[in-house]
């Protein structure tokens, strides 16, 4: 059954405990950062930084300021482009609701990264250590797909399994659209009409409430179409391009298999090693 997270803005306190417990589950290194007047810190997402919580000051009619803070990560779109456009199939889409993907696969072509919507895929410029990596791999949210595979300690995501405020919601994705809309209908004076991630991109597994537009609080304008309808259609304008590139593509990708297993590298593991 295919679940996902709901995020309510309104609740979220901005502790970073999601943050937090996401480089602690997938064992990531801390990354240097610099003053950032906003509070949002690291700026972005990035390879070692699957989850991170913006910081929002939005003027009030009465000239008061609110604070908005927003824990955002991958999307895990019902239909993801990103899927669509990666030429190994590195990245999958999983029953369970999940978009996943195989880094012993991945060749660092990009293609996803321009193809998602909401900007989410980054790479691994740097390794662990801090040295440059000679072959950037993806790196993004999985949505603690092994503990979903193990139930070890629990099948929920450790972001939301921490959320000290109770902000973040793991459940059937009925069932979080439900939560929300009950919430809009019970306080529309606290909650702005709309579940942003209901119908963007055809629908997400990661949905939010706001109490302000999601567009003052730093989520792009996304049509309702699923975008790989749209990639699959730019792909079919230019196929003698494609297939040179996939050539070129599929021969990096068997000289690297070569490579990692001479040096028993190779893994097979979803969404990274843990």
């Amino acid at each position: 059954m295919a679940k996902g997270l709901l995020i309510d803005t309104v609740r979220c306190t901005g502790c970073r405990g999601c943050q937090s417990a996401c480089k602690q589950w997938n064992l990531k290194p801390a990354v240097e950062t610099s003053y950032n007047p906003s509070m949002t810190n690291p700026i972005e997402t990035n390879a070692h930084t699957y989850v991170h919580v913006e910081f929002f000051e939005i003027p009030k009619p009465n000239g008061e300021i609110s604070w908005h803070f927003v824990s955002k990560r991958c999307m895990h779109c019902i239909h993801p482009a990103c899927v669509s456009v990666c030429p190994v199939g590195a990245l999958q889409k999983l029953d369970n609701g999940r978009v996943v993907w195989e880094e012993g696969k991945c060749i660092g072509c990009r293609y996803c990264q321009n193809a998602c919507p909401f900007d989410i895929p980054k790479f691994t410029w740097y390794d662990e250590d801090g040295n440059i990596d000679n072959w950037n791999k993806i790196a993004k949210c999985t949505m603690c797909w092994d503990r979903a595979e193990t139930g070890n300690p629990t099948e929920e995501p450790a972001c939301s399994k921490t959320c000290p405020p109770s902000a973040i919601f793991y459940g059937e994705r009925e069932q979080l659209l439900s939560l929300a809309k009950n919430r809009i209908q019970q306080r529309p004076d606290k909650y702005y009409n709309h579940i942003y991630g209901e119908n963007e991109a055809g629908g997400t597994q990661v949905m939010f409430l706001a109490g302000v537009s999601p567009l003052d609080i730093g989520f792009p304008e996304v049509e309702n179409e699923p975008h790989p309808d749209f990639t699959w259609d730019f792909l079919s304008k230019i196929p003698y391009e494609i297939a040179g590139i996939a050539v070129f593509l599929a021969g990096t990708y068997y000289f690297r298999t070569m490579r990692l297993k001479a040096k028993g590298e190779l893994t097979s593991g979803k969404g990274g090693t843990h």
